[in-house]
């Protein structure tokens, strides 16, 4: 069972470490310095986790995820809808790459993704297993999320870009827990 998909897809992809969010001030606590690809990584794994996530919610989404595994689906329009320019975009602009660039690596991060949760869910998969699956990564997933790309506003998410649920430490760690039962 995968504990931290965010680092899972990282390393599988071969992408450089992502860091975590300052819960303080909302950005990477290293950004100056780092190298596009590096911040290509941290935006494209993130942003299409948010995406997922938010597509998985649906009754539709998460049945759709669960019937439909495998490469070869345009899962970025699946989880942007119309949106999905302005997602690539929001990442390419985060990053300093082009949005060909950014689309690219989405995918692949994409393909990846419904790959691992596919993998996790186990051998009695399930639609709800796979929601259940991926409300358990979000706060994993909230952690690495640049608040700068304001994907809470792309996804019409505010939680996505609040600090509170970036942080981490003995009490906040346990609230997140009593969080996931909900």
């Amino acid at each position: 069972m995968i504990t931290n998909i965010v680092e899972t897809i990282q390393k599988n992809l071969g992408y450089p470490s992502l860091q975590k969010i300052d819960p303080n001030s909302q950005e990477v606590k290293h950004i100056a310095g780092t190298s596009p690809t590096e911040k290509l990584g941290q935006a494209a794994i993130t942003a299409v986790l948010a995406g997922l996530i938010n597509y998985s919610r649906s009754e539709s989404g998460s049945t759709y995820l669960f019937s439909h595994a495998g490469e070869g689906q345009n899962w970025l329009e699946k989880f942007f809808g119309t949106r999905k320019q302005e997602a690539v975009d929001k990442v390419a602009h985060y990053s300093g790459t082009s949005s060909t660039d950014a689309a690219g690596q989405m995918q692949a991060v994409a393909n990846e993704a419904v790959r691992v949760i596919h993998e996790s869910a186990g051998i009695k998969e399930t639609p709800e297993r796979i929601r259940t699956f991926l409300n358990g990564q979000r706060h994993n997933i909230l952690l690495y999320l640049p608040a700068a790309m304001q994907f809470g506003d792309l996804l019409k998410d505010d939680s996505l870009d609040d600090r509170t649920h970036k942080m981490e430490g003995p009490i906040s760690n346990f609230i997140h827990s009593i969080e996931k039962k909900f």
